[in-house]
């Protein structure tokens, strides 16, 4: 992406906060300097967002790349709680010179609105930095397991119970690596559980600059193995090379494409049960690589017809409604990180039918991983991370 128009945009809407707080900062007793000082951070702040993107996918950065990287990460997940933070102030603003005007047609003096200029002018940076700081540590740490109980009508008995370990949505690159990951798959296969979901996002970047930071997924353990289905950013970063990559650790890649998993039955000599997997590449992929076009339809082809029993793994929940035309009673999907930051997951309903957790679309369920990791700042804010452990259960009889 172009530097200029980036910057150009940066710039604007840096300036915007600065029009809106700065000036009430300075005005602030005892501590006039505060303006400038927040006109510096913003000044940084401006500069270094658009810095970020160029450094994001280049391979062994130098050390005060990497600093420059981080810095501006960061002070892009500040931005974003400054600029929702100021619209709120200015909304309080006219409210309370409403409450104002309408009290002084009674006589009645309220507060100060100067004061209440300075003061929620120092809130905003004080609230911006805490929520930052939480977002930060919220990011950063191993993402905590939720466990879901999906109903499945006419599930067979020896199913009751089986086990999905879901993963989403890491995007491993610019600031999440090997550790990073190994943390996960150590958490995933604490789990126990019978195969291993990975709902695409994985990488953000080439095979030559992070193969050793994906290499931890040959460690992932289950019985039935692990399975992988492309998201956008893989083909943002190469997608076939990609493919070859997780086949060679080990992962099954499916690309509209089908497996049927015999799972034993609950004790010994009960009769074992089947399900059919599916998955499809993410999509859009169709707008990079014509025959991955997305079609759930394709997905099951030659799948047998007695086992009733169908998962479809697809990276945006959109494609729940080719799923559920094509018969499917389970999807896990990822790509919202459920917004990743307040109150930006408000937004992402615009754009995606669900934005986290388990929803229904006629017959289908549809499971919408919150993100394993995190894109861009390094900042959770109200959306935590998640790897997620659905348990298939008997649906009851209605």
């Amino acid at each position: 992406m172009p530097l200029l128009p980036i910057t150009l945009v940066s710039s604007l809407l840096h300036a915007w906060i600065g029009w809106r707080i700065v000036p009430a900062l300075a005005a602030l007793t005892g501590w006039p300097a505060s303006g400038w000082l927040f006109a510096g951070v913003l000044l940084l702040s401006a500069v270094s967002m658009p810095i970020a993107f160029t450094l994001g996918r280049r391979p062994d950065k130098p050390v005060l790349e990497v600093v420059a990287l981080w810095l501006g990460l960061l002070l892009m997940g500040l931005f974003s709680s400054l600029f929702v933070l100021t619209w709120l102030r200015d909304g309080f603003l006219l409210l309370a010179w409403l409450l104002v005007w309408l009290w002084s047609l009674k006589g009645m003096e309220l507060v100060s609105l100067d004061s209440l200029q300075v003061y929620s002018a120092v809130a905003v940076p004080l609230l911006a930095l805490a929520a930052t700081g939480w977002g930060l540590w919220s990011a950063r740490r191993t993402a905590r397991v939720v466990r879901v109980d999906v109903p499945i009508g006419g599930l067979p008995e020896a199913l009751h119970g089986f086990t999905v370990a879901q993963i989403s949505d890491i995007h491993i690159g610019p600031t999440i690596r090997r550790a990073y990951l190994g943390r996960i798959v150590e958490r995933v296969n604490a789990l126990g559980a019978d195969m291993v979901a990975i709902t695409g996002d994985l990488v953000d970047g080439s095979v030559a600059d992070l193969a050793l930071h994906v290499s931890p997924l040959m460690d992932l353990r289950s019985r039935h193995g692990t399975f992988f289905v492309t998201g956008n950013h893989e083909y943002y970063s190469g997608a076939q090379p990609w493919i070859d990559e997780l086949r060679r650790l080990g992962v099954q890649v499916l690309v509209n494409q089908h497996v049927v998993l015999h799972h034993p039955g609950p004790g010994a000599g009960s009769p074992g049960a089947a399900l059919v997997l599916a998955g499809v590449a993410d999509f859009g992929a169709h707008h990079f690589i014509e025959a991955h076009r997305s079609d759930p339809h394709g997905a099951l082809k030659g799948a047998p017809d007695h086992v009733h029993t169908r998962v479809l793994l697809a990276h945006q929940p959109r494609s729940a409604q080719a799923a559920a035309r094509a018969g499917f009673q389970l999807q896990l999907s990822g790509h919202t990180h459920g917004g990743q930051i307040w109150p930006w997951n408000y937004l992402v309903r615009f754009q995606q039918p669900f934005t986290a957790g388990l929803n229904r679309l006629h017959a289908l369920w549809v499971y919408t991983n919150r993100g394993t990791g995190y894109w861009g700042p390094p900042k959770r804010f109200g959306v935590p991370s998640e790897i997620t452990h659905l348990r298939l259960v008997t649906a009851p009889e209605e």
